[in-house]
């Protein structure tokens, strides 16, 4: 009792008791919700329904998918119009510098002529590729040159001091920064910047006078003052990238220009995917993040799809479909420049595809049932391209394709059903082997293109799937290997309760601040832990197949990460999210089934959801929010860093 009384001193001692609150009435409601639903699902007074509880339907897969229907367009069209605008809005600028000077030759530098003397106390730069560092010179007559330092470097491990003035590693590239000049005014017409590895990307200046405001350069001629409209008021995850679109983004850009890859340690997929943005919108914040927002407005059609044929209503499906909408994980996934994205998008439409084969009537041949089987074995492919994690989801996908072999057989027989087994088990290693081997391989076109490689003879030669191969040794080399500790990773148990989410970007300015990172919503996050517990308990009683789908789903994108020791992160829970939802719209489903009135119980379940996205939204979107609103309202946790 004691430790339990030290445990809550320190918890209210960590957060405000304004915040200390939600969380408490938020287990309350979910705990009255679950009570409600417990209590419509008992056999009523007066009726033989007691009689399930020991004569349980027979379990089948048989015939039991529903089809979409005509009245589902307006819902499905109001939901992704909704969420669009939202998610869109703010997603980041689109006119960050798109020419760059790139320093090669040996010696070579850029000399800028202001055209006379100008007092400047500041200078803000936009990096590009490579990294490396400049060195910053300023002069008066063009002939003597002081260079500047950066007077705040300290030693490294070898005892060297790197005092340049403008510094661009790997973590700066497509950011703004500002030179490390200290507080010396400089009274200077020329700038000189000599660049100390070769090659090195700059994309542009920005030159402050003594007044901190924006220098007119608009009379000098100048490749890296020629783009002065893009310069922003200051750096912001806005205009730069931040976390890891450094690696994503940079790739996707890399592709474009025929670079070989930095980032290797993912399939290369995901990061061709983002590069149709870029060629879009050009190297902007949101060129590089729109396809990532694109797919995840997408990948609310494939879910609103498997939510009518799993369970036949329409409010189920446009509820569910609202849920996962506004889920906050779902939210600030999408709208960065990473790969997770398109995992889960092809995770869905892979048991979309593979429900919508298993629950065919027996009687449909596979001629009848190929293209669900083939389009699930094309969406798989395609995510494993992406990220290895969609290979988990194959697990889930097998023990539902072997479920229904053996459901079909035990219904038909052999003698009706064993030629047909024969084309399906074919077609299955086609469709879920051969067809994700050559997306894979074709994936890579753009590593051979990078070192010389043409097409289509790099199709035929044994080096370019050499490549292929090596990148496989290594990417499993660098996963088993990545062990360092990280101050916002977390293990599995802790994702199940929101314990430890991921600050992505973090900037205070006076008495507000932005900040945002990866967590879920809370309400999906520990509801759809207690849906998933009474969807086995209704199993047990009603036998539903939804039910198998769900588990299968939640269990293949869960368990493995129980077993790895890599350090991990809170958004490799982002495809179990997906199922938790589909099992809180499977308790939906029971809700309206059971009585039409409960429907109130869905929509105010769905509201309370949206209504913690808008409490939320500053620290999902990077909005600027009061620091005392932060800490009143939501930081509800001591490990939550949004105070």
């Amino acid at each position: 009792m004691q430790a339990i009384a030290q445990a809550f001193i320190r918890y209210f001692s960590q957060v405000r008791p304004t915040a200390a609150l939600f969380p408490v009435v938020l287990a309350a409601l979910i705990a009255v919700f679950f009570f409600k639903y417990k209590r419509e699902m008992a056999p009523r007074m007066g009726t033989l329904e007691w009689i399930q509880n020991f004569d349980k339907p027979r379990f089948s897969l048989d015939g039991k998918g529903y089809s979409m229907e005509r009245r589902d367009l307006l819902p499905v069209i109001i939901i992704l119009a909704v969420y669009a605008v939202v998610v869109f809005t703010n997603l980041g600028s689109t006119k960050d510098p798109q020419s760059f000077y790139t320093f090669e030759g040996e010696n070579d530098s850029v000399v800028i002529d202001l055209g006379e003397q100008k007092e400047i106390s500041s200078i803000m730069y936009y990096t590009g590729l490579y990294p490396g560092d400049y060195d910053l010179y300023y002069s008066s007559n063009g002939s003597n040159w002081i260079r500047l330092k950066d007077t705040t470097a300290q030693e490294d491990e070898s005892g060297a001091i790197n005092d340049a003035a403008m510094h661009q590693s790997y973590a700066d590239l497509f950011k703004w920064q500002y030179a490390s000049i200290g507080d010396t005014m400089i009274k200077t017409r020329y700038i000189r910047i000599v660049a100390r590895v070769l090659p090195m990307e700059l994309g542009e200046l920005a030159l402050y006078d003594a007044n901190g405001r924006l220098l007119d350069v608009s009379g000098v001629d100048s490749v890296l003052l020629d783009e002065q409209n893009t310069v922003p008021d200051a750096p912001s995850w806005y205009n730069s990238m931040y976390f890891d679109e450094i690696y994503h983004g940079r790739t996707a850009y890399e592709n474009i220009k025929n670079i070989y890859p930095y980032e290797i340690t993912h399939p290369p997929l995901g990061k061709i995917i983002i590069s149709l943005g870029i060629r879009i919108f050009g190297m902007t914040p949101f060129g590089y993040r729109f396809m990532g927002t694109f797919f995840g407005v997408l990948m609310l059609l494939p879910l609103y799809v498997l939510l009518k044929n799993l369970f036949g209503k329409t409010k189920v499906a446009m509820c569910g479909t609202t849920l996962f909408a506004f889920e906050f994980m779902h939210f600030t996934q999408t709208r960065i420049a990473t790969i997770d994205t398109y995992g889960v998008f092809f995770i869905l439409l892979s048991f979309l595809f593979m429900w919508r084969w298993i629950s065919a009537p027996y009687a449909h041949t596979l001629k009848k049932t190929w293209l669900d089987l083939f389009l699930c074995g094309l969406s798989f492919g395609l995510g494993c391209a992406c990220k290895w994690t969609v290979l988990y989801a194959g697990v889930g996908l097998a023990a539902l394709w072997l479920l229904r072999v053996i459901m079909k057989y035990r219904a038909v027989g052999l003698e009706h059903y064993g030629k047909e087994l024969l084309g399906t088990i074919g077609l299955s290693v086609v469709f879920f082997l051969v067809i994700p081997a050559i997306i894979y391989c074709l994936s890579y076109i753009p590593y051979g293109l990078a070192l010389g490689y043409q097409l289509p003879s790099m199709l035929t030669d044994k080096n370019y799937y050499k490549i292929i191969w090596d990148n496989q040794v290594y990417m499993l080399t660098y996963h088993s290997g990545v062990d360092q500790s990280h101050p916002y990773s977390s293990r599995w148990y802790q994702w199940l309760f929101d314990v430890r989410p991921i600050l992505y970007y973090l900037n205070y300015s006076g008495s507000t601040k932005s900040a945002f990172g990866a967590f879920n919503s809370p309400l999906i996050s520990w509801g759809g832990l207690v849906a998933l517990v009474s969807s086995v308990v209704a199993f047990w009683k009603r036998r539903k197949p939804q039910v198998i789908l769900i588990w299968a789903g939640y269990l293949c994108q869960f368990l493995p990460w129980v077993f790895i020791t890599r350090t991990t992160f809170a958004y490799h829970y982002f495809g179990c999210i997906l199922f938790l939802t589909i099992a809180i719209s499977y308790v939906f489903d029971e809700l309206i089934s059971r009585n039409p009135k409960n429907d109130r119980l869905v929509y105010g379940f769905t509201g309370l959801n949206t209504g913690l996205f808008i409490l939320f939204y500053p620290v999902l979107s990077g909005a600027e929010a009061s620091v005392q609103f932060c800490l009143n309202f939501l930081k509800w946790f001591p490990s939550w860093p949004w105070g």
